[in-house]
């Protein structure tokens, strides 16, 4: 089942399967996933999971819902889409297994991926047309997958706040090969190409 995993500031404070068809996300306790946060709106949205797939809708809250960097009202949400409520960032997590069984392209068939460096062999599997990386006000990288490959861009951040093999990126994209190494507000990823069988 998808799982939504919830951090501040980089630090995952916890991950929470979502096994009913409405989860409510907000301040108040009564809440089924609760965030102790006075931006966080009593009831601030709705989680919606029917047939494999999750949408969230924003339930008129003060300080609004980004999927992506976008406010929204109502979206379907996606493997790896980054969500921010407050000053929390949630992140949608399905198996390889889900993937398979509801149609999504399976983990195996990722044509790339990012490696995070220090951080035992997690990989982010780059398989939206566009992954955005980094922490809101800090430092925002965007890459981009299109049909002859991959680039990256600084889509928030000061100049300097994104690198590509030690070279600064500024808004303009990048394209990315096998091995490039990118560093954005002190994390570093390797951009690595998958293999795929024929």
């Amino acid at each position: 089942m998808p799982s939504l995993v919830i951090s501040i500031d980089g630090a995952v404070i916890k991950e929470v399967a979502l096994t009913k068809e409405r989860t409510t996300l907000g301040r108040r306790p009564y809440n089924d996933i609760v965030i102790s946060n006075l931006a966080v709106s009593g009831e601030h949205a709705l989680l919606h999971c029917t047939a494999g797939r999750v949408s969230i809708e924003d339930l008129h809250s003060t300080n609004g819902t980004y999927v992506n960097q976008q406010r929204i009202t109502r979206q379907e949400i996606h493997h790896g889409d980054l969500l921010h409520i407050g000053q929390y960032q949630l992140s949608l997590q399905f198996t390889p297994q889900e993937y398979a069984a509801w149609g999504v392209a399976a983990a195996a068939a990722q044509p790339a991926c990012l490696r995070l460096e220090g951080d035992t062999g997690r990989e982010v599997a780059l398989v939206k047309p566009v992954t955005t990386l980094g922490k809101p006000g800090v430092a925002v990288a965007a890459i981009t997958r299109k049909a002859m490959g991959f680039t990256v861009a600084r889509t928030e951040g000061a100049d300097g706040s994104l690198c590509l093999n030690g070279l600064a990126v500024g808004t303009e994209p990048r394209p990315l090969q096998h091995g490039d190494l990118i560093e954005l507000a002190g994390s570093r990823l390797q951009f690595l190409l998958l293999q795929t069988s024929a």
